[in-house]
């Protein structure tokens, strides 16, 4: 009988151990899918500033869409396109024609909005040449 109860403390232990490891893992997995977002934020904001430098250099005008893709060669594998709204698809970014905004969509349903900007002007903003910048936005 003793060997039985002493059994039962050691599942409850581990069960709860597995527990606390699977909620940390899925913490750790939130976190590094924001970073790949900030990443390919930053990489689209590069891209973006090499278009603008080169029209500043050679002349030229920038590309009127609002769609930070229509501006830059590199899209991400998982950019599905220009949509209406809110795709079921996870972990992927699209261009949300009705607001004018790139959007990623996270793998637990939340977004992260970056709007293309061409008045950010002299803001001390990080990533901005020439008044063009991508700008992420606050969620509702």
């Amino acid at each position: 009988m003793r060997r039985q109860f002493e059994f039962a403390i050691v599942v409850m232990v581990v069960a709860v151990l597995a527990l606390l490891v699977m909620q940390a893992l899925e913490r750790v997995r939130t976190q590094m899918e924001e970073a790949g977002v900030q990443t390919e934020a930053a990489a689209i904001r590069a891209q973006l500033m090499e278009v603008v430098a080169h029209r500043e250099v050679f002349g030229g005008q920038l590309p009127a869409s609002e769609n930070p893709f229509d501006w830059v060669r590199g899209r991400p594998a998982n950019y599905i396109g220009a949509v209406d709204r809110v795709p079921t698809q996870e972990s992927v970014w699209y261009y949300d024609s009705v607001s004018k905004e790139l959007v990623y969509r996270f793998r637990n349903g939340e977004l992260a909005r970056f709007r293309l900007s061409r008045m950010a002007g002299d803001s001390g903003v990080r990533g901005v040449i020439g008044g063009v910048g991508l700008l992420r936005l606050d969620n509702p």
